[in-house]
């Protein structure tokens, strides 16, 4: 039985701990900042003087935002549908490049598909990361299964695979 809308909960409390952007030490400012290297992001504080800058590593808290409250949630979305797209926007509104090509390619195979905006809702960006073991959207699930992102649908969807695993998936 396939949903006509899903809504994600997600406790406004929980045990991840929050940094602030902006901190104080010693009367020193240290704005949180992230540089991007080859594909990954390396959180750092820049130490600012009049002088120099100074990069020092971050403190990270190892809190998960994959509750169990929001793993039993997507085990049961992505369970009760056939095809689930995690996306950023909806497949009437796609908000990303990515999630519109793979929008764009489920609704060539004329494929039913449920879709749920990871942007209204970071706890549920973020745990979906945990969830799936992959770090970007969109996230394409077939028969409750994770199947991939954008370039691995795309490639699919070229060879034909994507077609066949669909075709299977209707049919169970």
């Amino acid at each position: 039985m396939a949903l006509t809308s899903v809504t994600i909960a997600v406790p406004s409390s929980s045990s991840a701990v929050v940094l602030p952007r902006i901190f104080s030490l010693r009367s020193t400012t240290l704005p949180l900042r992230t540089l991007s290297f080859a594909g990954t992001h390396h959180p750092f504080l820049v130490l600012r003087n009049s002088k120099s800058i100074a990069r020092v590593p971050s403190i990270r808290c190892s809190s998960s935002a994959l509750t169990p409250q929001l793993k039993d949630t997507l085990d049961k979305v992505v369970t009760s549908n056939k095809v689930v797209l995690f996306m950023k926007g909806t497949k009437d509104f796609p908000q990303c490049g990515f999630s519109n090509t793979v929008v764009q390619i489920l609704k060539s195979l004329n494929v039913p598909f449920e879709t749920i905006n990871i942007l209204e809702n970071e706890m549920l960006r973020q745990g979906l990361k945990e969830y799936s073991s992959w770090p970007t959207f969109p996230q394409l699930y077939i028969e409750g299964e994770f199947f991939g992102g954008c370039d691995i649908t795309i490639e699919a969807y070229q060879n034909g695979q994507l077609q066949e695993l669909l075709e299977k998936a209707m049919c169970t």
